[in-house]
């Protein structure tokens, strides 16, 4: 969990690529819900829609990448 929050930062600071090598080594819901937003960050969507597959996230795709985010972070925080 410690690994996400940190590429969740990573990623909020701006740094696609470092929080991008954290999450595609996870095998998680979450850490493929990430994924997704990092994909839509670079705006590879069809890739970006892939993830969100896998996390059964889609209904999520249409979020400002920040916002979603912070609210992944913040569900990792209530665990």
């Amino acid at each position: 969990m410690q690994d996400l929050k940190k590429a969740i930062d990573l990623a909020l600071g701006g740094q696609w690529d470092q929080a991008h090598k954290i999450v595609q080594d996870t095998e998680t819901r979450t850490a493929y819900w990430i994924h997704a937003v990092l994909h839509k960050i670079e705006g590879d969507v069809g890739n970006s829609k892939y993830w969100y597959s896998r996390a059964e996230e889609m209904e999520h795709f249409a979020m400002e990448p920040n916002d979603e985010l912070q609210l992944i972070r913040q569900g990792l925080c209530d665990t």
